[in-house]
């Protein structure tokens, strides 16, 4: 979890970016992570050399250097170089097109790997070389040796950038998709796939829970899975791309598969691959007819994205494989054919798990459109019984442009970037309820999906008086209000549906739809007493009118 004191140091980086006249959002990200990288460059070299001394054989990622005729000295290229150089020639190695870093970094990494391909494009964007000279004092105060250390600062860097886009694209807050990862708990086993993978923030989140909940000996026995094979994504924007590729290399891993394709598109052939899908595809837009992947247009005829990604998914997964996927509310309650198909598709034919609505806030200042997220499985036969709704109403933010915290900042950054307060104590996560909801949510949807919720409840979710020791019961495990809940209760936050009634309206995914709403009664006084009222202040009125009068 970043810290106060890094968080004022890479503060003090973005404002030198600023001050220097570079105030795009994504260019500074975008060239922080290039220093980054270089750094990060220099530091494994030096690993590698000291560990060289003790007899471990390596390639060097820098040439030796040849004499004074070597016109590509790649020993100038780097950190530990580039920071004592006068500060001209340090920039000028930066801005060489032909003999410089850059063409340098374009040319790393496994031939043919899709990192290499996506650094092709790579550039240099800081104009003065006062700025370059500025930002790389401040970045070496800053001790990056450790792999979580550079990780915080990139995440840190990324939320920067949330909920920014166009043609629908958001990028999602980092609680949130701690939220959606903690809520499918990846496994070594897992291939996860992000098909509008963006900046890569779900594979990143998916990593760090694995590394968080696996032993060292248990990631190391799967080291070649996770550098190659684990963590996959589809991006088309070329900038998302290297920053994808980047963000995800300093998270580890070394070969992130993040290929370059319109996800939705006849180009991607891509299925039955992944056994985790974890997305916020794009809210809106559409996409020429002809272009679209014909197994598609099969599931939904239509060309709007965010139910096409549906069928993508869909198509995507293994069976028994499983997805956490934003949508915006039309898609739950959408009349139109294209829109029942999708819904019929993924309960009637697949297994819908869970719909969390969340506020309209959520993704303020950028969009005031209300989303949910849905939760399924891929069966291919069907197989729901029950769907687990929940009414998120708080997210420990408020739903204004300003998105303010309204808990503890601690509280707070601890669940975006630590242990999503599996530590805290009950009292804490029953404090916070009405301000953050989101402990209770994965509370709630880790019981139902255990086999203590049987135990406990019946079909309809409602509760069972049970002898039984409270460990057998699952007290030990969960919130005691989570046991005891009554999740038939439909005026409640937290319920279930039987799969009938949501056939029986249409394929209906909202909340709204099936939540009971309790009106408070109001009792108004007889209009007769309210005229008498009034004419009783009238009277008053006139007479004061009168006192003031006499006294003129």
């Amino acid at each position: 979890m970043i810290t106060g004191d890094l968080k004022t140091q890479i503060d003090a980086i973005w404002g030198t970016f600023w001050a220097g006249g570079v105030t795009n959002t994504i260019t500074i990200v975008e060239q922080l992570t290039y220093l980054i990288f270089i750094k990060d460059l220099d530091e494994t070299e030096m690993r590698n050399e000291r560990k060289a001394l003790r007899g471990f054989k390596y390639t060097p990622i820098f040439a030796p250097f040849k004499g004074e005729k070597d016109e590509l000295n790649q020993q100038n290229f780097r950190w530990k170089n580039l920071k004592e150089m006068d500060v001209t020639a340090r920039h000028d190695i930066f801005t060489n097109t032909v003999n410089g870093i850059f063409p340098f970094i374009r040319n790393l990494g496994k031939e043919k790997s899709l990192f290499s391909v996506h650094m092709k494009g790579a550039t240099f964007g800081i104009s003065k070389a006062s700025v370059l000279d500025q930002v790389i004092e401040k970045l070496e105060n800053i001790d990056m040796s450790n792999q979580d250390t550079k990780g915080d600062i990139y995440e840190y860097l990324l939320s920067k950038l949330e909920g920014g886009g166009t043609a629908g694209q958001f990028r999602t807050p980092r609680h949130i998709i701690k939220l959606m990862v903690e809520l499918m708990q990846p496994t070594l086993e897992d291939t996860v796939c992000d098909p509008s993978a963006g900046t890569a923030g779900f594979l990143v989140a998916a990593k760090e829970y694995i590394d968080r909940h696996n032993d060292v000996t248990k990631l190391d026995k799967y080291a070649d899975h996770i550098n190659k094979k684990m963590f996959n994504g589809t991006e088309f924007d070329a900038t998302m791309l290297r920053i994808s590729s980047m963000n995800l290399y300093l998270h580890g891993i070394e070969e992130p598969n993040i290929v370059d394709v319109d996800a939705i598109s006849n180009d991607n052939k891509v299925s039955d691959a992944y056994t985790l899908v974890l997305a916020n595809p794009p809210f809106t837009g559409t996409i020429d007819k002809e272009s679209i992947s014909p197994g598609l247009k099969n599931v939904t005829d239509t060309t709007k994205t965010e139910l096409l990604f549906l069928a993508l998914m869909l198509r995507q997964l293994k069976t028994g494989g499983r997805a956490a996927v934003i949508v915006p509310d039309g898609v739950l309650f959408g009349s139109g054919k294209a829109y029942k198909n999708i819904r019929q598709e993924i309960i009637a034919n697949n297994k819908l798990e869970a719909v969390i609505s969340m506020p309209s806030g959520a993704f303020k200042p950028y969009t005031g459109v209300s989303t949910a997220i849905i939760i399924f499985t891929k069966t291919g036969t069907g197989g729901t019984d029950n769907v687990w709704f929940y009414d998120m109403l708080a997210d420990g933010k408020t739903l204004d442009d300003k998105r303010s915290l309204l808990v503890d900042e601690d509280l707070f950054m601890d669940f975006a970037f630590g242990n999503a307060l599996e530590n805290a104590d009950e009292e804490l996560k029953r404090s916070v309820h009405d301000k953050f909801n989101l402990p209770q949510i994965l509370d709630h949807y880790r019981y139902y999906k255990s086999d203590y919720f049987k135990k406990m409840h019946g079909k309809k979710g409602e509760i069972f008086q049970v002898d039984d020791l409270p460990q057998n019961l699952g007290f030990d495990k969960f919130m005691r209000e989570t046991l005891t809940h009554d999740y038939s209760d439909r005026t409640s936050q937290s319920f279930l549906v039987p799969f009938k009634e949501i056939k029986d309206n249409d394929w209906d995914f909202s909340i709204n739809r099936y939540k009971e709403i309790v009106y408070d009664e109001i009792k108004y006084d007889l209009p007769m007493d309210i005229l008498k009222r009034i004419n009783e202040i009238d009277e008053k009125r006139v007479e004061l009118k009168k006192l003031l009068l006499s006294k003129i």
